[in-house]
């Protein structure tokens, strides 16, 4: 399994995005790798991590989740792989819950989104973010 780490997504993952809404809640999970030291587009002069200017785009994404009804489930650091092998780890995981695919596309196009986006950039390497629904108890 080849895994490509990136920030944004492909053509087919937005078509996905935007497909109709089966009004499912949505959890997404986030695998999160950070940049040594924060590189904003702007070209401004920082001090920050990766990690750190990450830490400024979570603390306002928690706000917006809210306005649309959703939650940081669970977010942690990655210690070690237990089971199979990957060439490089991500550095934290975080899961959001959105009540609806709909509402994480209404919170994506929230002005304020835009603003700590920037954020997001500068401190990330690369993501990979998995959308999943409750299933079938097993």
């Amino acid at each position: 399994m080849e895994v490509i780490n990136t920030v944004l997504p492909n053509k087919e993952q937005m078509e996905g995005f935007l497909a109709p809404d089966d009004g499912a809640a949505v959890y997404m999970v986030n695998l999160l790798k950070y940049k040594d030291k924060a590189e904003y587009a702007d070209g401004r002069v920082t001090d920050l991590t990766g990690q750190e200017a990450y830490y400024l785009y979570s603390k306002g994404v928690k706000k917006l989740l809210e306005k649309v009804g959703g939650e940081v489930t669970f977010s942690g650091s990655v210690r070690r792989a237990t089971l199979g092998e990957i060439e490089e780890l991500w550095d934290d995981i975080a899961i959001a819950m959105y009540p609806s695919r709909s509402a994480m596309l209404e919170m994506m196009q929230l002005p304020e989104m835009a603003e700590i986006s920037v954020h997001r950039s500068a401190g990330l390497a690369g993501q990979l973010n998995i959308e999943t629904v409750d299933a079938p108890k097993l």
